[in-house]
């Protein structure tokens, strides 16, 4: 931000500039000099935004340039009170929000530095930060071979936390569910950071005495799940529970570095089609509850349809992958 005002806590103050310290800005090439010489002629400037426990400029280098530039040696601050982390976070909010714009590289690299300091963090949460597509954050992730949370879980943008690995949680509303039956399904939901909807579904299963979690989603080795409802369910061999499904991330970030796809036009472009087709389980428990009760069906419905494509889609390449002899091929 360098031509809006900013509204922090206390009253703004004056402080020589002398005091302050350069910004630890997310703009990965400075001041630009236009702007500061535009700013330079304006008659009056908005306050900065600065740490306090640092002194240390947030949002507003080229006011401090401008001011500066006109001779002046003291400038009005508005104080930020948080750690460093967090005046990142509120330099980058500052600069995507107003002011000259952050280049698609600034958000880029602020985006990589905010998945290193919070894996937690879900992609559509950094993406809202950053003012990126969760598509796009979730490639850096990828390419930056960033480290997962290590509780296997990522925050989403209303600050719960849900598990990437689906069957997780699912196992750990199981848990609860065995411990308080009758609890509400939006306090089962809460503590095992699943969304309503599948902790109404992993009860379900339970009362009938099935596995909490479906065969699509059980990986290779799983132990009986005590059922709230009958003795406990021992696995059964299947598609789904013989097999576990591959990390789309790894594959999708193998694809784009193979020559064969990233130096052909089409392949580039299916990168990208599948980048924006696939889903995580965290991404769908952040949204689901917004499906308004009328509209469930529906999106149930247009749901099956979808994954009918995808079958369809894997089924060809399986069928050509089966009939095509030749370098590269499985």
């Amino acid at each position: 931000m360098d031509d809006a005002a900013t509204s922090e806590g206390p009253a703004p103050a004056r402080v020589p500039i002398s005091s302050l310290l350069p910004a630890d800005s997310p703009r990965l090439t400075g001041e630009n000099p236009e702007h500061v010489e535009s700013l330079a002629a304006a008659r009056n400037l908005p306050p900065i935004l600065v740490q306090r426990g640092t002194m240390r400029v947030i949002d507003g280098m080229h006011r401090v340039r401008a001011a500066l530039l006109r001779g002046e040696d003291t400038i009005t601050v508005t104080f930020f009170e948080g750690d460093d982390g967090e005046a990142f976070l509120r330099a980058v909010d500052a600069n995507i929000t107003h002011g000259l714009p952050l280049s698609l590289a600034d958000r880029e690299a602020a985006a990589r530095r905010i998945l290193a300091t919070r894996p937690q963090w879900s992609d559509r949460t950094v993406a809202a930060a950053t003012g990126l597509s969760h598509t796009t954050v979730g490639a850096i992730r990828r390419r930056s071979g960033l480290p997962a949370a290590r509780d296997g879980s990522r925050v989403g943008r209303d600050g719960r936390a849900r598990p990437v690995d689906a069957a997780a949680g699912r196992r750990r509303a199981s848990e609860v569910i065995a411990m308080q039956p009758d609890a509400p399904l939006r306090a089962i939901a809460r503590e095992a950071g699943i969304s309503v909807g599948t902790a109404r579904d992993v009860r379900e299963r339970l009362r009938a005495g099935r596995d909490p979690v479906p065969d699509s989603q059980r990986g290779p080795a799983r132990e009986p799940v005590p059922s709230a409802g009958g003795p406990a369910e021992s696995p059964r061999p299947s598609a789904g529970s013989i097999r576990q499904g591959p990390d789309w991330r790894s594959v999708v970030g193998s694809l784009s570095r193979d020559p064969a796809v990233r130096y052909a036009q089409n392949g580039r472009a299916f990168v990208r089609w599948v980048d924006g087709h696939v889903i995580e389980p965290v991404e769908w428990c952040e949204l689901i509850d917004a499906v308004p009760p009328h509209w469930r069906n529906s999106m149930a419905e247009l749901a099956r349809s979808c994954a009918g494509a995808w079958l369809e889609f894997a089924q060809e390449l399986e069928q050509r992958a089966r009939t095509t002899s030749g370098p590269g091929v499985a």
